[in-house]
């Protein structure tokens, strides 16, 4: 059975610093591109960064290029966002998935979802 757990959301001031993680279980984690997408309400899901298999290669929307970090720990089976001077509007549901196509940046080529995990930065 397929589950991506994310963890490690909450609420912290404009500036401030969280990071998520991603556990993974029941496919072959180490295989698959990682990726972070997150969703403000009323507006769409939007992609946030990705990850390669191998954790050497990365992608990162623009608003979030230079603040967020995303790693991997293959021997662990997690995915990691270290999310750093946040802003309110990076407010959102985080969710972490998984594909099958190298760095993948939109959601639909994207084969499994975590429930995500809820992120509040206050002015």
């Amino acid at each position: 059975q397929v589950q991506l757990v994310e963890s490690g959301g909450g609420s912290v001031q404009a500036g401030g610093s969280l990071r998520l993680s991603c556990a993974a279980s029941g496919f072959a984690f180490s295989l698959y591109t990682m990726g972070w997408f997150r969703q403000a309400p009323g507006k769409e899901r939007e992609f946030a960064a990705v990850i390669g298999w191998s954790g050497s290669n990365a992608v990162y929307e623009d608003s979030v290029k230079g603040r967020f970090t995303i790693s991997r720990d293959n021997a662990k089976n997690t995915l990691y966002l270290q999310m750093n001077s946040l802003k309110p509007e990076d407010t959102a549901v985080y969710y972490c998935a998984a594909s099958t196509i190298h760095i993948a940046t939109m959601a639909d080529e994207y084969r499994y979802w975590g429930q995500g995990t809820q992120v509040t930065v206050s002015s």
